[in-house]
């Protein structure tokens, strides 16, 4: 009888051992990376219970309807604008928009939407832009979003574009 091993079950534990075999030998980076790991792991099981349950609550309390009608295939370029401010009110960065954008998707928002809610959410957070104009300078953060966000919706509406056009080819 064969057992069959995932490849991530087999990265864990030799992760683990590496981590294990760097305390016992007092390996600093084996123990430096064991520790961020594990501060890591925390922050991350603090932070997803909640935005699951926020996902989920978001599932159940928003109509489809509504997400076809404001951010659907018939909306305008307000969805943009919705979308990149929703973005912009975001915590937890990629973690936390990855799944609502999903969720967005599968309520009927159009993958252009998806698309530039995902860019706007990381490039567009309003902690991030306050912290980057506190260090770079308030001029450099306003030029920077007015350069970057219509190229977040073009290069959305373009990755759709191409996205369906691949779609259709292999159909």
């Amino acid at each position: 009888m064969k057992i069959k091993i995932d490849k991530t079950i087999t990265l864990l534990i030799l992760f683990a051992l590496f981590a294990l075999v760097s305390l016992i030998l007092d390996f600093d980076p084996g123990i430096t990376i064991g520790k961020n790991f594990v501060i890591f792991l925390k922050n991350m099981g603090l932070l997803l219970p909640p935005v699951f349950i926020l996902i989920g609550l978001f599932e159940v309390w928003v109509k489809k309807e509504s997400i076809e009608k404001y951010l659907g295939k018939q909306s305008g370029i307000s969805s943009f604008l919705f979308v990149i401010l929703l973005a912009s009110t975001m915590v937890g960065g990629i973690v936390v928009a990855l799944p609502v954008a999903a969720s967005l998707f599968n309520k009927g928002a159009k993958p252009s939407v998806v698309y530039t809610f995902i860019f706007a959410s990381a490039i567009c957070r309003i902690p991030m832009t306050f912290f980057e104009a506190s260090y770079l300078g308030f001029k450099f953060t306003i030029i920077r979003l007015i350069i970057s966000l219509p190229l977040i919706v073009l290069a959305s509406v373009i990755i759709e574009k191409v996205w369906g056009k691949n779609q259709q080819l292999q159909q």
